[in-house]
């Protein structure tokens, strides 16, 4: 039996994917009434739901959050290291994780948010010691290159161009190169290539954006 509250979901989750085709967009100024007219809903009904631009896009960041802890905890559960990695990693790709990035430092960070992102931070911590422990990841990736990675890969710039022109001959083929970019990508970060240039990220490469002052 469908609830209310599987409902709402379904609804938050329509407009998660619409959020992230307008960011992909327009950026931090996207506007809710492009967001809900990308939903289909109205948006009278959004606003019934949300008060602000700012409470939406603080509970589509939750969704987000729970979509990673969910997905880095599947990929724990997996007892091969590096398939549980990597399937951690498609699987926030798929999702289009780090698509809010263009929100970060544009909202507060609520206490559920920030509680949820510590833990999807320890969730990710030990998918990368578990790697390197089985040495099936090169020791000079971290936590916070994977994430990176994740929201780099998290839209595509050609697929986000050929949709807003209505090119659909041309989906399939993009979204396959996508997937051989993505292979080649998670290649790397197998051990036995060159050192990585540079000093390892810092945190706040990541998550010190979302921090307002």
């Amino acid at each position: 039996m469908t609830t209310r509250k599987d409902i709402a979901e379904r609804n938050d989750r329509t407009l998660l994917q619409a959020a992230r085709d307008v960011l992909a967009e327009d950026g931090a100024h996207a506007s809710v009434a492009a967001i809900a007219t990308r939903a289909g809903v109205g948006i009278g009904s959004l606003y019934r739901r949300y008060k602000t631009k700012e409470e939406l896009f603080q509970r589509l960041s939750l969704l987000s959050l729970d979509h990673w802890n969910e997905t880095a905890e599947q990929g724990l559960a997996d007892p091969d290291p590096w398939a549980g990695l990597t399937a951690f990693i498609h699987g926030c790709v798929a999702f289009g994780q780090g698509t809010l990035a263009p929100v970060a430092g544009t909202i507060e960070v609520t206490q559920e948010m920030s509680a949820k992102a510590r833990r999807g931070d320890e969730l990710l911590d030990e998918l990368v010691r578990r790697a390197h422990q089985a040495d099936v990841l090169r020791r000079d990736v971290t936590a916070v290159d994977i994430s990176l990675l994740i929201e780099q890969f998290g839209r595509s710039p050609v697929v986000d161009q050929l949709r807003k022109q209505g090119r659909g001959d041309l989906l399939t083929a993009a979204a396959e190169a996508r997937r051989r970019l993505i292979a080649i990508a998670l290649d790397g970060l197998r051990p036995g290539h060159s050192p990585l240039p540079g000093s390892p990220p810092g945190e706040e490469l990541f998550t010190g954006r979302w921090s307002s002052e």
